[in-house]
């Protein structure tokens, strides 16, 4: 009868794949991996060809828990066997964490098959610095937000809104952060800016550098290579006079900040991008900070350095994908759900 209740039961989908990229390997697995197996999934893990040691690791540590063969699956490996993981018809699920351009493909193709699929996908953030900031006190928390692994986190606050009042007070504040920081070997401890994961990737930063200057922002600081034999190293950069720029709308995911002025706060609320993944607002004052937080500001901007929990903040459906962060780390992203009388 009509209202006689009913039980929902949750059951495994089946086979996950998940495509993590080279940035933060480990961690963005484990986000992956763990809310899949422990909704009963088995998982093809496609990590980066740049992180074949990890990808090692992860299976060494697999074995070592004495998973069942076949529950987690370790494939590092190019596009090409992304792509055809995608396809595969023994794929229930595909998980990915990647650039805009890949992502869309993958929904392309999930759309076509009617396959689930979770997006994470390119970030450009903003820190919105209001005109009563105290920056010399939360520099360490600036850094964090702004160059933290190299530039490579997507969810990174590298486009900096300053009011016109503060301008060139805020440009000298993050020019002599960036010239400051000690770029060396990645497992120095005294090292805060260490080397891209590939040459491919310094060349993209570079050509985004070169455009920068062609286009007429003003290099304040850095710019060019370290001058450490080995390594993929590019100096922290920053540009300022920067507004409609191709730096400014376009992820870099390298360390290159650009420094863009408004003249109110509505104009710095109104100035998002496609890839707002998760802002930061900086002020003296947490009550002002809040009419420009989750919902407000750009990605769901957040107050810093109080706040830094990434993965509890919101973000908005644009070049982002098809889930917030939080979401891809609960195994309600991966039953599939039916009805039983």
């Amino acid at each position: 009868m009509v209202g006689s209740g009913s039980r929902v039961i949750k059951d495994p989908l089946g086979v996950v794949a998940t495509i993590v990229p080279s940035n933060v390997p480990q961690g963005l697995t484990f986000l992956k991996l763990a809310p899949a197996l422990a909704a009963g999934n088995t998982v093809v893990l496609k990590s980066a060809p740049e992180t074949v040691l990890d990808a090692q690791l992860m299976a060494e540590a697999a074995i070592g828990a004495e998973l069942p063969p076949g529950v987690l699956n370790v494939l590092p490996a190019g596009r090409e066997i992304g792509a055809y993981l995608v396809e595969h018809p023994g794929v229930d699920k595909v998980s990915f964490t990647g650039s805009t351009a890949a992502g869309r493909a993958i929904a392309v193709t999930c759309g076509r098959l009617l396959r689930p699929v979770t997006l994470e996908l390119g970030g450009r953030s903003a820190a919105i610095v209001l005109d009563d900031a105290n920056l010399t006190s939360t520099i360490e928390s600036f850094f964090a937000a702004t160059l933290l692994n190299n530039g490579q986190i997507c969810w990174l606050s590298t486009r900096v809104l300053a009011p016109r009042s503060r301008y060139q007070e805020v440009v000298d504040a993050v020019s002599g952060l960036a010239s400051s920081l000690t770029i060396g070997a990645p497992l120095d401890p005294e090292t805060q800016v260490g080397p891209l994961v590939s040459a491919r990737q310094r060349e993209r930063v570079e050509d985004y550098i070169a455009k920068g200057s062609a286009e007429g922002a003003r290099l304040t600081v850095g710019g060019g290579r370290s001058d450490r034999d080995k390594g993929w190293f590019v100096q922290p950069t920053v540009f300022a006079g920067v507004d409609n720029h191709t730096i400014a709308r376009e992820e870099i995911f390298g360390p290159v900040l650009s420094v863009i002025p408004y003249s109110d706060e509505d104009e710095a609320i109104a100035n998002s991008s496609d890839y707002d993944d998760g802002g930061s607002v900086w002020t003296s004052d947490p009550q002002r900070g809040e009419r420009h937080g989750p919902g407000h500001g750009p990605g769901g901007a957040h107050l810093l350095p109080a706040d830094q929990d990434h993965l509890s903040r919101p973000a908005r459906f644009t070049c982002l994908g098809l889930t917030r962060p939080g979401e891809r780390a609960t195994p309600l992203m991966y039953p599939a759900v039916a009805d039983a009388a």
